[in-house]
């Protein structure tokens, strides 16, 4: 059993939002829905039978979605990584996850989706790359100047 389940807090969109998540992450799943009763409502303010949590999984991860209202938002502090073998599978998470979502937060391989959570689409071997002092600089210096990586381009920076 997983100890640790990150929870979404989101406005009144938390289904939404699973069901996006669901159709881009391969063996993903929708576990349960629970729903606002009338108890609360003095607190909460949403109308009984108003989805309250969605329980969910996006490969192997188990998260929470809660509709808690339009108290608190997302920010680049907590982000998701996505940790990518290919170009193919890193150009395919970048554009599923950017779709409608703010263009202007993406750098680094850092993006933004329609949702305001904040994701890393980043390749397996960047870790590597980044290791090596005089030849981290170079892919450094490359990376800064992407907003989706290239893993070629990065490579090419490591080799010079």
């Amino acid at each position: 059993m997983q100890k640790i389940t990150p929870c979404l807090w989101l406005d009144k969109n938390a289904e939404e939002a699973v069901k996006f998540y669901t159709s881009i992450f391969k063996n993903s799943k929708i576990f349960s829905v629970s729903r606002y009763t009338e108890a609360g409502y003095d607190v909460h303010h949403m109308a009984a039978g108003t989805v309250l949590t969605v329980e969910f999984e996006l490969n192997g991860q188990t998260f929470t979605a809660l509709n808690g209202g339009p108290v608190f938002k997302f920010n680049e502090a907590i982000s998701f990584q996505v940790i990518c073998e290919s170009q193919e599978e890193l150009d395919y998470y970048w554009e599923k996850l950017s779709a409608g979502g703010d263009k202007n937060a993406q750098q680094c391989g850092w993006l933004k989706d329609k949702f305001g959570v904040s994701w890393q689409v980043v390749p397996k071997i960047l870790g590597e790359l980044l290791k090596d002092g005089k030849k981290a600089d170079k892919v450094m210096q490359a990376l800064l100047e992407m907003k989706k990586l290239d893993i070629k381009r990065l490579q090419e920076a490591y080799a010079r």
